[in-house]
């Protein structure tokens, strides 16, 4: 059985309307992304979504030609056209305990799910996994807007703090070792081999892409038969 059309609505975005997909060229998350102050929501009726946009015409196509003023961070968008859209995710049983990670990829209109799961490890480190395997999965270098609901991960790479901690033999300072070296190692080279703008979304707070890497991690996590994290199995003993 086909699933059911959902609706999204924008209120305030690229192109205000309502959208019967959320990923993929002239989606709703195309709308919406990067968009300052962007409001959306996901309905299951046309009306419903209608009725929340309020004095927008009901019967105006989403997307239909109007003069939109670009904030600042659409600007920015403008100057970086990717080829690819990654939104990702991890989770932890238990902070260490099980863990996994989903992964959602647009790439060029064509859409991929991926997940995994570890019998033990940590939340952040599952974040980690999750940019990695997602642009590993890549194969050749792209053009990538990366999506992680993770402080820690976005702040570790647009703000410079893990290349920091790499140049400083992986310690944060002169008496405390950065956490996690392992994978802030293969995820820099990534984003070396990638040109990647990474953005901070708020969790659990109704984005589809964030919603579904997070059921896709806390499915791998709760797995049967889940893959050894060497990198922290080892060192945590």
């Amino acid at each position: 059985m086909a699933d059911k059309i959902k609706y999204y609505a924008v209120k305030q975005g690229r192109a205000p309307g309502i959208y019967n997909t959320w990923f993929g060229p002239g989606g709703a998350e195309e709308q919406v992304r990067g968009w300052a102050g962007a409001r959306y929501k996901r309905f299951a009726s046309r009306a419903e979504a209608s009725a929340w946009l309020g004095n927008l015409d009901n019967n105006k196509d989403a997307g239909a030609d109007r003069p939109l003023k670009k904030s600042s961070s659409e600007a920015r968008s403008d100057s970086f056209p990717e080829n690819v859209i990654i939104y990702t995710d991890g989770s932890c049983r238990g902070n260490p305990g099980p863990g996994g990670y989903g992964i959602v990829i647009t790439n060029r209109g064509k859409r991929k799910e991926l997940s995994g799961g570890f019998r033990r490890t940590t939340n952040n480190r599952m974040e980690l996994m999750a940019c990695i395997v997602a642009l590993e999965t890549l194969k050749k270098p792209e053009r990538i807007v990366l999506h992680s609901d993770s402080s820690y991960v976005v702040n570790g790479i647009s703000k410079g703090w893990a290349k920091k901690w790499q140049a400083n033999n992986w310690r944060r300072t002169s008496s405390e070792q950065a956490a996690n070296a392992d994978l802030w190692e293969r995820l820099l080279r990534l984003c070396e081999r990638h040109q990647v703008k990474i953005i901070w979304v708020r969790g659990h707070a109704g984005n589809p892409g964030n919603t579904r890497c997070d059921e896709l991690a806390l499915r791998a996590a709760s797995g049967d038969n889940l893959a050894v994290d060497a990198g922290f199995e080892d060192e945590s003993g």
